[in-house]
């Protein structure tokens, strides 16, 4: 698949779900207002039946054909006149019958207007659940001008019907979600399959070349040695065993970082570690890296604050982590390679530092040079050959040791590369 037929899915699918999502939290939104508007006109209903038992049980039920007995104040803010005397034993029954009859099964608190007094009297609260409530009466209930003998009922928490009617919409709408949810995924995972794809893809070009200029080199070189008057050249003939026998050591290097990648992927990975000192066995690995032609450039110090440090380590891959890390500093390094190696104390733990002079690395990059075949992007130059494994493994093997490590920016340009080992308490 194109890469712009790839972006033209991606962009659509984005805008799908988008889409999906604005219609379905729209459609929720008019099933919650027509819910609502079902409890308001269910409430209606079973208040006007409370104010017909209320006259009927006074034997006033002729009055109920002059008024309007129900007036909705607020959302959840009922006053119901029944323009005549009010029996709040009778309301209290009345009130729970109804409420159950119409299926609205919420707490509710009332109160009635007391006539003699221009104030809302007696007043409950009642509970859905039980028969009694200790809560109190929770609204401070408004007066009306308007009539004489009423009362008013508020709902203080009318979501638990709402909820209840829409759970069949909730339950669509979660499993919606998790069908998103899973699209989403999929599309993380052909991204992320297309990135890696183009990445193994740089990583086997890149391998391609690293491998066969050695071997054409090798090839080439025994090629002149296998004609005999090249002994009549000592000189001539040194050299191309020199040829050889350099490229040999690239090529088995270039080997050996792939053998490490299989071995690391297959979790065959095993530590045998010994106890160091890491100034001396730092400071050894440095001087095995200045025998390298890498390095004949490379000026390297080690600047030791906390001497005679003892730690847990693997040898062989600790001095190949080093290793990298000096190789990385080299290369990426446009004038001549400064390499300054610092180990410290700080808090109980042992850090180790590389401050290098080199092109330095984006803050935005710093967090992915750790990933297997990752390299900074260069644009269309590619002056730096590699594989993008160093790192990779550099961070394995320090995770398989129980350690750290970070690359942060140098002052002075460059990159500050630093693994930090904890102290264990003797």
């Amino acid at each position: 698949m194109k890469r712009y037929a790839l972006r033209l899915i991606i962009v659509l699918a984005i805008l799908s779900v988008a889409g999906i999502f604005m219609i379905q939290f729209s459609f929720l939104k008019n099933i919650f207002e027509i819910t609502e508007q079902e409890l308001t006109e269910t409430t209606t209903v079973a208040l006007r039946e409370v104010a017909w038992q209320i006259l009927e049980a006074s034997g006033q039920t002729s009055k109920f054909d002059n008024i309007d007995p129900v007036e909705r104040v607020t959302t959840h803010y009922y006053l119901v006149n029944v323009n005549d005397m009010i029996d709040p034993d009778v309301l209290r029954s009345q009130l729970k019958e109804q409420f159950i009859r119409h299926s609205i099964h919420l707490d509710f608190e009332y109160a009635i207007f007391d006539p003699a007094k221009k104030k809302m009297g007696y007043r409950e609260y009642i509970c859905a659940k039980t028969d009694s409530c200790i809560q109190l009466p929770l609204q401070e209930f408004p007066l009306s001008s308007k009539y004489t003998y009423y009362f008013a009922v508020n709902f203080p928490k009318p979501l638990p019907f709402i909820n209840y009617r829409m759970q069949g919409w909730y339950l669509i709408t979660g499993l919606l979600l998790i069908v998103l949810i899973f699209f989403g995924y999929s599309l993380w995972v052909i991204i992320r399959q297309r990135q890696f794809s183009d990445i193994q893809k740089g990583f086997i070009n890149n391998l391609t070349h690293e491998l066969k200029t050695p071997i054409s080199s090798i090839s080439l070189s025994a090629q002149v040695l296998s004609d005999r008057k090249i002994l009549d050249n000592p000189a001539r003939l040194f050299e191309y065993v020199r040829i050889i026998n350099e490229q040999s050591s690239r090529l088995a290097r270039n080997v050996e970082k792939v053998l490490n990648l299989s071995t690391l992927d297959k979790n065959r990975l095993q530590l045998t570690t010994t106890q160091i000192d890491l100034s001396e066995f730092t400071e050894k690995a440095i001087e095995r890296f200045r025998e390298s032609e890498l390095s004949k450039n490379a000026s390297i110090s080690v600047i030791k604050s906390a001497p005679g440090l003892l730690v847990q380590a693997d040898e062989f891959h600790f001095g190949n982590i080093i290793q990298n890390i000096l190789e990385n500093a080299v290369k990426y390094c446009k004038r001549t390679p400064e390499i300054k190696v610092f180990i410290t104390i700080n808090r109980k733990k042992v850090h180790l530092m590389f401050h290098d002079n080199g092109i330095g690395i984006p803050h935005e990059e710093r967090k992915k040079i750790f990933r297997k075949f990752y390299r900074v992007p260069t644009g269309n130059i590619h002056d730096v050959k590699g594989f993008g494994l160093g790192l990779d493994y550099v961070r394995r093997i320090v995770k398989a040791h129980g350690w750290k490590v970070k690359v942060e920016g140098n002052e002075i340009g460059g990159s500050v590369f630093s693994i930090i080992i904890p102290l264990k308490n003797e």
